[in-house]
């Protein structure tokens, strides 16, 4: 009797903490919301914390689940080698020709700069960071990279994969930092396109493939399959880093199909063009080595 009365307590114990484990959190939820509203930098330094502490434990734990997914996706590959087999063929005819076309103009546009004496534009530096974790949900596209300031990694820095632009750091913490990308409802870049020269505004609304908003001209002629880069308005990032082709559309609204998809992220290229239109650049840290450099002198 002794037993099954103590089974009874804790059974009647376990029943409460289920029914009041749902209006606790939902109470801190909007203990939360409450105090994101009365102090922002609380929450976005509490979330930068918080960040740099899971940092290294989404990176020991993104290793072998990026290895599954690499098996994974080449067993699907597999299955389709006849047919990729036969596309890879067809474009690489099409390449060889692109080639030869690049390498001409490439020789004419030496022999122009020379003529003309441009000036070249200055290599941009960059670091190559790992992506461990993927924020994105219903309401943000946006994904955490292990480097942070501690890298040299700043706001409103561009990131890239391969060639094509992806976003840019929205913020920063020691050894952390969150990549924006240019999906996210919160992401504008200012763009082109490529054979028209039409700028427009590149805005993101948590889908696949991002809106072309505020086109200039009356009328557009934009047509699919045209490539979108980068333009220089407003200082952002500077003119041509691809970010993918105009995509068909049949509700009048012009999209874009990102070279780049979200789910093929796994290691990018965090470049600082020298430029702070998206974002305040803060002030970069002084290496180490330069501090007892000039220590010394």
């Amino acid at each position: 009797m002794k037993q099954s009365g103590a089974v009874g307590r804790l059974a009647t114990l376990r029943l409460l903490a289920q029914r009041f484990a749902f209006v606790s959190l939902i109470v801190a939820a909007v203990a939360l919301m409450i105090v994101g509203k009365a102090d922002i930098l609380l929450i976005e330094r509490t979330r930068t914390l918080v960040a740099d502490g899971l940092a290294p434990i989404l990176d020991v734990m993104s290793r072998p689940a990026a290895s599954i997914a690499e098996v994974v996706e080449n067993v699907r590959e597999l299955t389709n080698l006849r047919t990729e087999n036969a596309r890879l063929k067809a474009e690489n005819l099409r390449l060889q020709h692109w080639q030869t076309v690049a390498r001409r103009l490439d020789s004419e546009n030496g022999i122009l700069h020379e003529q003309l004496n441009v000036i070249p534009d200055p290599d941009p530096a960059f670091i190559t960071a790992r992506v461990i974790g993927d924020l994105g949900s219903a309401f943000g596209h946006s994904m955490m990279l292990n480097a942070g300031a501690r890298d040299g990694v700043r706001k409103g820095q561009a990131v890239l994969s391969g060639e094509s632009l992806i976003g840019h750091i929205a913020e920063v913490g020691e050894s952390s930092s969150r990549l924006l990308l240019l999906t996210d409802i919160n992401a504008k870049i200012p763009v082109m396109v490529e054979s028209s020269r039409t700028r427009a505004i590149l805005t993101g609304d948590n889908k696949d493939r991002p809106k072309l908003n505020y086109v200039a001209g009356g009328n557009p002629v934009i047509a699919p399959g045209e490539r979108v880069v980068t333009s220089a308005s407003g200082a952002a990032f500077p003119p041509g880093i691809p970010i993918g082709l105009v995509a068909p559309t049949t509700d009048g609204i012009f999209r874009v199909e990102p070279f780049v998809k979200r789910h093929e992220l796994e290691f990018v290229a965090i470049v600082d063009y020298g430029l702070g239109g998206i974002l305040p650049f803060e002030k970069p840290p002084v290496p180490e080595r330069r501090r007892r450099g000039a220590a010394a002198e």
